[in-house]
Order: structure tokens, then C-alpha cells, then sequence
């Protein structure tokens, strides 16, 4: 009777793993909200930034100058939301985060988001409390305006069309400078003539062949 008492009780317990889900624990838990953006006047505003950060588990201040190196302005955080100088797409915004999701918060090994910052001298390492895996995490350094070197204003630069503006300007990069180039396309290599440097944005005029 014993025997037979095991058996059945195998039979259930596969019969009850098979009805179990295939994951107990779904990544579709992890969800970024999306960035609930707004203009106003000459500013846009993110304005569930602080649910963003918390969702992140990252440091406002952090995210933040991630956010004002890629989008080439400049901003500051007013309580739950964000200030931007200028008007940026939503579409600019919600990329950047993605960006930021991929290389400070998801494990590159179970793409997990249960991960934490530590830093081991100067080194920053994403490590993660799921499966242990650790990563170095990439710093860009936002260079001062003084120190940087790579753009000059008056001088003409070969440059490739990253991405485009809200008003259609195409950008561009080069080292720690952003650089708007009106009437150019995404993905195009163009020769530059700088009319403008403020801080680490430039602006360019394209120089016709």
C-alpha cells in the first residue's frame, strides 16, 4: 500500500508541474513607465520622473546626467519631474531611458533588473542579486567646456547624422560634444563648419561641396 501511496503521489506531482508555468517569476513584471512628457513654453518637462527613478532604482541625479549628455541640453530636476532647456521628442526621451535601462540597470547575463551598483576603486560594477553575475558599467564623463578640445568654433569637422532633432536638424557626435546640423539626413556623413559652441553642444552649418 506504501508503494502504491508513493506512486500516486508522483503521478500528481508531475500532473501538478506540468499545469505550473513555465516561469514562476515573469520579466514582464519589470515595466519602465513611459515618460509622461510635456512642453511647456520653451521647456519640456518629464513629469513622472521621480516614479521613473523609483521604478529604476537608481539615483535621480543619475539618471538625470545620463539623460541632459544624450539629449545635448541642459535641465534640472523641480521636485517628482524633470526641466529640460528646449523642446525635445517624447520619441528622444523614451530612447535615451531604454538606453540607460540597458547599460545601468539589466543584467547582461539573465536580463534581470534586480541589479545594484557597487564600485570597486575607480570602477563602477553592475552587479546582480539574481543569478551573481557583474558587469563594469560604461562612464561617460561630461568634459568642461574649457578642457575640451575636440570642437572649435570656426572649424570644419567630417561628421555622421546619429539622430534628428525635434525641428528636423540632424545630429551629430564627437567626443563629449552634441552637434546640430540643419538640412541633413540620419545616417549621412557630412562636412561641418561649426558656428556655435555653448558648453558641450554645437551648432553647424552643412558645407557644400
Amino acid at each position: 500500500m506504501a508503494s502504491e501511496d508513493v506512486f500516486d503521489y508522483e503521478i500528481l506531482l508531475e500532473r501538478a508541474k506540468k499545469q505550473l508555468p513555465q516561469k514562476l517569476e515573469s520579466h514582464d513584471r519589470f515595466q519602465v513607465p513611459e515618460p509622461d512628457v510635456m512642453i511647456e513654453g520653451k521647456t519640456t518637462v518629464i513629469r513622472n520622473f521621480s516614479e521613473i527613478a523609483d521604478t529604476l532604482r537608481r539615483e535621480p541625479d543619475h539618471i538625470m546626467g545620463f539623460l541632459l549628455r544624450e539629449l545635448g541640453t541642459a535641465g534640472t530636476i523641480e521636485g517628482q519631474r524633470v526641466v529640460f532647456k528646449g523642446k525635445v521628442a517624447t520619441t528622444q526621451i523614451a530612447d535615451r531611458i531604454k538606453n540607460y535601462v540597458d547599460e545601468y540597470v539589466l543584467c547582461s547575463e539573465c536580463n534581470r533588473p534586480d541589479t545594484k551598483i557597487v564600485k570597486d576603486g575607480r570602477v563602477l560594477i553592475l552587479t546582480c542579486e539574481t543569478c551573481g553575475a557583474h558587469r563594469p558599467v560604461h562612464v561617460r564623463k561630461q568634459a568642461k567646456a574649457v578642457e575640451a578640445k575636440e570642437i572649435v568654433q570656426g572649424e570644419t569637422y567630417d561628421l555622421m547624422i546619429e539622430d534628428m532633432g525635434k525641428r528636423g536638424d540632424g545630429i551629430a557626435r564627437k567626443g563629449p560634444f552634441i552637434v546640430y546640423v540643419p538640412g541633413t539626413a540620419k545616417g549621412s556623413h557630412v562636412k561641418v563648419k561649426i558656428e556655435k559652441v555653448s558648453g558641450t553642444v554645437a551648432f553647424g552649418v552643412l558645407v557644400r561641396a
